[in-house]
């Protein structure tokens, strides 16, 4: 089996010449329900394979993608967020779109932090199942339970969530407090897709990342803490158009996949899935 993004129907392209960097970041430290989201960047590689380089739409693919060698996540968790944003910097710096294939939630630190030195203010577009707003969890404040706390405490960047249907209450209390707006899986389903998404003030720059718990687990189910309740692939589809609509993606992430035997549906979405954001990434960068 060929380890790069979409092998069979493109080349790996060089990293100077690629308009998307796929970066591998086999994190997996914290793990709290479920494991094997350190098998996720392979699955989905292993999954793209199988893909067709026409989306629907258009060839994203023939914009050249490269696929980086997978980052060494074996040092911990502080060592793994360093080398992520090494690999997203490096890829800033070749002119290319990172998008990052984790891994736990914690793997989009880094990448944060790469483009947050490169761009300065940004917003971050969340896909999720859960809020991921906790200060700690389980004595550990880098835990993939806390990292969109991290993205606003650390970092101050501004975030908008889509999908959310598990929280607890210092969560909620932190929404309120830190002003972040979202649209929440059930106002998704009682109101259906807005016409319009991001607030006017929500920053041009975006990153998008995407836990794929946030979408129904009929259509991914291996994930660690799978919620009943989520966004249906056709809707989430229609979010990511709205969510850039006047807006340039900057990076995005695809995280939390945790490939069960027998489950090739679930890694098949979710390389499809880093694919249709791929092609956001290109025709956004092209606005």
């Amino acid at each position: 089996m060929e380890d790069f993004f979409l092998a069979g129907e493109i080349p790996n392209c060089a990293p100077e010449k690629a308009a998307i960097h796929i970066i591998s970041a086999p994190l997996e430290s914290s793990v709290s329900y479920g494991g094997g989201t350190a098998e996720g960047p392979k699955a989905i590689l292993e999954a793209s394979t199988q893909l067709e380089l026409w989306n629907g739409v258009s060839c994203p693919g023939e914009a050249g993608i490269h696929t980086a060698e997978v980052l060494d996540c074996s040092g911990g968790t502080q060592k793994s967020l360093n080398a992520i944003e090494k690999a997203v910097s490096f890829s800033s710096d070749c002119g290319a779109i990172p998008i990052v294939l984790g891994g736990e939630h914690t793997v989009t630190l880094g990448a944060l932090r790469a483009l947050k030195k490169k761009y300065g203010n940004f917003g971050i577009v969340q896909f999720d199942a859960h809020a991921d707003l906790r200060d700690s969890y389980e004595g550990d404040s880098f835990s993939h339970a806390c990292v969109m706390r991290r993205a606003v405490d650390e970092l101050g960047l501004t975030v908008f969530q889509l999908g959310v249907r598990a929280m607890c209450l210092e969560e909620v209390e932190f929404r309120k407090e830190a002003g972040i707006r979202y649209i929440d899986s059930r106002e998704l389903y009682l109101s259906g897709i807005p016409e319009s998404l991001l607030p006017d003030d929500f920053p041009e720059k975006i990153y998008i990342t995407f836990d794929v718990d946030g979408l129904d687990p009929s259509v991914i189910r291996a994930t660690g803490t799978p919620v009943p309740g989520g966004i249906g692939w056709h809707d989430a589809m229609s979010l990511l158009e709205l969510a850039v609509q006047n807006r340039c993606v900057i990076g995005a992430d695809v995280v939390e996949l945790a490939p069960q035997a027998g489950d090739h549906a679930s890694d098949f979405a979710a390389a499809q899935l880093a694919y249709q954001l791929t092609a956001h990434c290109i025709s956004s960068a092209g606005d």
